[in-house]
């Protein structure tokens, strides 16, 4: 019985070949099979739910995708919790935000000032402002009211004779009282303006002194005139 060598020298090869192709086939298939994938997530009614397919309110409920192991692989966020995330981001941006901009106030503050004294000069020198602007609207205000007392009365006099008011005697009458009322509000906005002059500067002031270790100048060696 002849025997093809040549051939007979190939077989061997084959089956090896076959053997390592069949060996490759089974672990992809291993592999496939370890990433296949599972869908868990809550339903509406509050219950835990698990399937090969993720359902049609995966993006809204959110949930987990599982490997055959049971191990979570990735997280989808439910709307609540993405909307709870940009929350949470919005105010650690505001709370970052809101250090950066005192950092800014601090340097400005150790920049403008060396002593607790000068904040209380600055202070006098912005009240002073308010004070001059009340004085003058106290002043006129007095010439307007003394001016309407007498419109007031003329018009009382001209009434008890029977007699009409004229319309030139009614717009001084609607002008002065107009006048009277602004004034009275310019003293009331710069009341105002120098309480909140005074909050200002007293946060000025303890905040320097905060920030200065409390080493600088007192403002008692300079006389308060808030």
């Amino acid at each position: 019985m002849q025997t093809d060598n040549k051939h007979w020298r190939r077989w061997p090869d084959i089956a090896k070949n076959t053997a390592s192709s069949a060996l490759v086939a089974v672990l992809l298939l291993g592999v496939a099979t370890a990433q296949a994938q599972m869908f868990r997530w809550v339903d509406s009614k509050g219950r835990v739910q698990y399937s090969d397919t993720p359902p049609t309110t995966f993006n809204q409920s959110g949930g987990a995708e599982l490997n055959k192991q049971g191990q979570v692989v990735r997280r989808t966020q439910s709307e609540t919790e993405r909307r709870e995330e940009a929350e949470r981001q919005a105010e650690q941006n505001r709370i970052r935000a809101a250090k950066q901009k005192q950092a800014q106030l601090d340097r400005a503050l150790m920049a403008t000032y060396t002593s607790e004294a000068e904040v209380d000069l600055a202070r006098d020198r912005a009240l002073e402002h308010h004070k001059l602007a009340i004085k003058g609207a106290e002043t006129r205000l007095k010439a307007v009211e003394a001016n309407l007392a007498e419109l007031h009365k003329r018009i009382n006099a001209i009434e008890q004779r029977g007699q009409p008011v004229s319309t030139n005697l009614e717009e001084q009458l609607a002008q002065t009282t107009r006048e009277s009322q602004e004034l009275k509000q310019t003293v009331r906005n710069n009341q105002d303006s120098m309480v909140k002059v005074r909050e200002k500067y007293a946060a000025d002031k303890a905040r320097f002194r905060e920030l200065s270790g409390g080493s600088s100048q007192s403002s008692s060696a300079t006389p308060s005139r808030s």
